[in-house]
């Protein structure tokens, strides 16, 4: 029975992913961002309670793949989209927005890679998918909760140059530390606890203002890791 925990986690994921892209083409988009939020809750948990159980497999490795494709590739790509068409009246008579597609595209190459990579076992090499998601999840409910940064986020130009920059995040060879605790201890796990500290009192202070702030913390964190030999 317990080997079958972690995919259940994964599959729920999964479920996630489907019912946000679904929500998006309803215009939920809120709800649909909020999904994201949840399907990384059980991405996380995925993994830890196979190893916590004992049960890694490698189906569990594809499904994992899979499921993070649909929910933190094709869904993020698809809020990206559903912002562009607002960003211009008129806009979806023109081919710009297929533009956010690009991230589904790098998403794919980076969860690839991240399957054949020996150097990926216990850090990463590109910004992970959920991160990327997370990110752009956080976007509309910033513009819903803080309306003067709308005309920042809402933008076209914005948005295409934000979309170039994610997606060349997901598939550049910058190593970034994981957050996977094999155990509970200080010793080997400081950057982790400090960086999740950190996390936790700018989303108290900031609310979803923080999440990018977050996302940018991780990768010049992570860079700074790499250039002092630590990454």
């Amino acid at each position: 029975m317990k080997r079958h925990i972690p995919n259940a986690l994964t599959c729920a994921n999964l479920l996630c992913g489907c019912v946000g892209i679904v929500e998006v083409f309803h215009n939920n988009m809120l709800l649909s961002c909020a999904l994201i939020g949840l399907a990384a809750v059980f991405d996380f948990f995925d993994g830890f309670a196979a190893r916590l159980l004992n049960v890694s497999s490698p189906i569990g490795k594809e499904l994992d793949s899979l499921a993070d494709m649909t929910t933190f590739g094709v869904l993020p790509a698809m809020i990206i989209y559903q912002l562009l068409l607002r960003s211009v009246p008129g806009l979806d008579d023109l081919w710009i927005p297929n533009l956010a597609f690009l991230i589904v595209v790098c998403s794919a190459l980076r969860l690839a890679k991240f399957n054949i990579d020996p150097r990926q076992s216990d850090s990463f090499i590109g910004v992970p998918t959920p991160a990327n998601a997370l990110l752009i999840a956080s976007l509309p409910f910033i513009i819903r909760n803080y309306p003067d940064w709308e005309p920042m986020i809402a933008n076209t130009t914005n948005l295409l140059i934000f979309t170039a920059i994610m997606s060349y995040l997901l598939v550049a060879e910058l190593p970034l530390f994981a957050l996977k605790f094999k155990s509970f201890g200080w010793a080997g796990n400081e950057v982790r606890y400090v960086f999740l500290l950190v996390a936790i009192v700018l989303i108290l202070l900031l609310g979803f203002l923080a999440v990018p702030m977050v996302v940018a913390l991780y990768v010049l964190l992570s860079a700074g890791l790499a250039l002092n030999g630590r990454g």
